[in-house]
């Protein structure tokens, strides 16, 4: 018994020392904030100072007078995930892609309260501080979430809705087989682990899942949901939310009133299809629309046949 324990013994201190020796080999300090800036905000990259702390990124393309549309990434995604989108859409529309806080090139206190619905009032905060009355939104994943949160919250900001693979049923909705970073996110040594290493490889894995067309996943995409998630203080807020908390209802979603366009990329291996049809069900005269060869970057995805289905949509619902 005595030397069985010792063997014991002796192989846990060997994974111990394994394990701290793998988190050491991918430890990752934050980036400088002025690096990361440097490196990726563009000429027309904006910045705009919101209650608590919160200085949020956007870039705004397309005329000025022109209908705004408010474009809303997803969970560990950024404003320039939108590009394919912005391209089409900006020829008629004031497009605004915006950065979270956590996300991108935003900057924010380490312990913002980061949800769904913290998210929609910052939102709400942001449209007031440049100016904004009403607008059409669209969100993909967690973004959707924000989105259709934004709605009931602050109906009056909202003109149209455009949820694009959303979050926000139970969890039962979800894929069975996430990427690896969301199944090591149910644990807190895992998030732990996560907001204190350089997650590229996981994000690799991850994109990789979430789209049918791999020729998007150009090397400079990867690395730049890389770059931009080791800026200062990323990766804890980034822990500190918990992807499926939502909880949709067609009692709460009933409530909506802008009308809504549902797009989803029936290829989808986070959150399966059958949730568009749970939404289209939920959200009273909503239109739906699935996309056979596409995953849950829709927008990435299949961008130009998306951003032509929103502009039909728009230009049917909020321009006269």
């Amino acid at each position: 018994m005595a030397t069985a324990i010792k063997i014991i013994g002796g192989i846990l201190a060997i994974l111990v020392v394994v394990a701290i020796g793998f988190w050491l080999y991918l430890r990752a300090p934050d980036l400088p904030r002025e690096t990361v800036v440097a490196k990726y905000s563009r000429p027309n990259s904006h910045f705009v100072a919101l209650p608590g702390g919160v200085q949020l990124h956007y870039l705004e393309s397309g005329p000025a007078n022109a209908p705004p549309l408010l474009l809303i990434h997803g969970f560990g995604d950024n404003s320039f995930s939108w590009d394919g989108w912005t391209k089409v859409l900006a020829k008629n529309h004031r497009v605004i892609a915006i950065d979270l806080p956590g996300h991108g090139l935003t900057t924010s206190p380490i312990d913002f309260p980061a949800s769904a619905d913290h998210y929609a009032d910052l939102v709400d905060a942001f449209a007031g501080a440049i100016g904004l009355k009403s607008f059409a939104v669209a969100g993909n994943s967690m973004g959707g979430g924000v989105s259709w949160q934004l709605a009931l919250r602050h109906p009056a900001r909202v003109s149209a809705l455009i949820l694009v693979d959303a979050a926000g049923w139970p969890t039962q909705s979800l894929n069975k087989n996430p990427p690896l970073a969301f199944r090591v996110m149910q644990y807190k040594l895992g998030r732990d682990l996560l907001a204190s290493i350089d997650n590229l490889p996981l994000i690799r894995e991850g994109l990789k899942k979430d789209v049918v067309d791999q020729s998007v996943l150009t090397e400079p995409f990867i690395q730049r949901w890389a770059d931009v998630q080791r800026m200062p203080g990323h990766r804890q807020i980034l822990m500190s939310l918990r992807p499926g908390s939502l909880a949709a209802s067609k009692e709460t979603l009933a409530a909506i009133k802008a009308p809504t366009l549902i797009l989803w990329g029936r290829q989808d291996q986070l959150i399966e299809v059958g949730a568009a049809y749970r939404f289209a069900d939920a959200i009273p005269g909503s239109k739906m629309i699935i996309y056979p060869d596409a995953g849950h970057l829709l927008m990435v995805d299949q961008p130009d046949r998306s951003a032509i289905d929103v502009a039909t949509f728009l230009a049917a619902h909020t321009e006269h």
